[in-house]
């Protein structure tokens, strides 16, 4: 974004549209990783906005915004060139993901969730399972899924129950995995489980299981206050066998394989929020200026003026902070404090800026002929993803005080 201030008087819809791009990232974007940006925001565009509330009101995984976007070659965004894949740098999946969110949150973060498994089995996942499963996870042929939390460990990753155990020639998983996104439709799982209790967090694997195992049970997806296109639900496994090809990750490193990605995690889901708060920004500032009360323009009152303004100040906040945290994500340098920063942040003001948003339109805000109530509900739900609020507050006081 440009230093020049918003005129709400004189800039055209058009030009203000362009002002609240995210320049400040796109500086940092290549022009390998522009190509994908410019490729993703015109599909969001196209195929998620106009049909995302459809989605919503059916409360379903929206298959068909994932086979669209594998038709735009969207589902190996960070699997290198070499193996089919986009190889995108992490400043580029943030940009991408931002355009996305734009539109809609839900597709968004199925969009996460398949794209960090990909990237996952092309980083993690030993040659004869790399040649096996990659291909169909990039061309989304497969739809992929992470099932590390449960119903009774969220935050706490390092205590799973699910239990991985030696029987033969075989491991027998048994388990309850829960708020797993895409879970409702996932072809592809990547499950986290316990094999060494006595070892702790170093007793965790990880295990590429086929959906259609025996064994393996999965609930509809839940009823939230919104983003249901994610799909997500519990998933169960009652003496469910995989061989010993389906070890993606080996005993003792399957913890530091499902840390390793939160930072970039974390940063992405700040990114979407900012794409959400620029579409609400956009979608309020267009409204006051049509809307006529008091004699004149809503936005020409200075309560709303002020109170879009400090929405604007938010939105340039939260984005500096996202790119630079995906910056050292993609430079190699330590980012876990940037990240929470980010994140903690950027889903604050994601939430707070869409409500008032919404009611500088008034009752308008509340009607869902426009985006701004679901996103208002996905900003809700970004508090609780890849980390609470309160974890981010943890990473941060002990970079302070410890």
């Amino acid at each position: 974004m440009t230093s020049a201030a918003i005129d709400l008087d004189v800039m055209p819809p058009s030009e203000l549209a362009d002002e609240l791009m995210p320049e400040v990232a796109d500086a940092a974007v290549g022009a390998a990783d522009q190509a994908v940006v410019d490729r993703a925001t015109a599909w969001a565009s196209s195929a998620v906005a106009p049909h995302a509330e459809s989605w919503e009101r059916e409360r379903r995984f929206a298959a068909e915004a994932f086979q669209s976007a594998a038709e735009e070659q969207l589902c190996g965004l960070l699997v290198p060139v070499a193996d089919g894949g986009s190889g995108l740098s992490q400043v580029g999946l943030a940009r991408v993901l931002e355009e996305v969110a734009a539109a809609d949150f839900a597709i968004a973060f199925v969009l996460v969730c398949h794209n960090n498994l990909a990237g996952a089995v092309s980083r993690r996942a030993p040659a004869e399972m790399r040649e096996r499963a990659l291909g169909p996870l990039v061309s989304g042929e497969r739809l992929g899924a992470f099932l590390l939390t449960e119903p009774g460990v969220g935050s706490d990753a390092a205590k799973i129950t699910t239990a991985a155990r030696r029987d033969g020639d075989e491991w027998v998983i048994d388990g309850r995995k829960a708020w797993v996104s895409n879970g409702t439709a996932a072809d592809v799982m990547s499950v986290y489980a316990q094999a060494d209790p006595a070892a702790g967090h170093r007793g965790i694997m990880t295990f590429l299981v086929d959906s259609s195992t025996d064994g393996i049970e999965r609930t509809d997806g839940y009823e939230l206050i919104g983003a249901h296109g994610i799909g997500t639900n519990e998933i169960r496994f009652d003496e469910c066998r995989v061989a010993d090809a389906d070890v993606m990750v080996p005993l003792g490193e399957g913890f530091v394989a499902a840390m390793e990605g939160i930072d970039i995690a974390r940063v992405l889901v700040a990114a979407m929020c900012c794409g959400m708060m620029r579409t609400g920004l956009a979608t309020a500032i267009d409204y006051v200026r049509k809307r006529q009360a008091f004699g004149g323009r809503i936005a020409d009152l200075q309560g709303v003026r002020f109170k879009l303004a400090d929405v604007a100040t938010d939105l340039e906040a939260a984005r500096l902070l996202a790119y630079r945290a995906a910056l050292a994500v993609a430079e190699g340098r330590p980012a876990a404090v940037h990240a929470a920063h980010a994140k903690k942040f950027a889903t604050r003001v994601a939430e707070r800026g869409l409500a008032d948003c919404m009611q500088v339109m008034g009752a308008a805000g509340g009607r869902r002929d426009h985006p701004l109530p679901r996103h208002l509900a996905a900003s809700r739900l970004t508090h609780y993803v890849d980390g609470a609020t309160e974890i981010q507050d943890v990473v941060i006081s002990r970079s302070l005080l410890d």
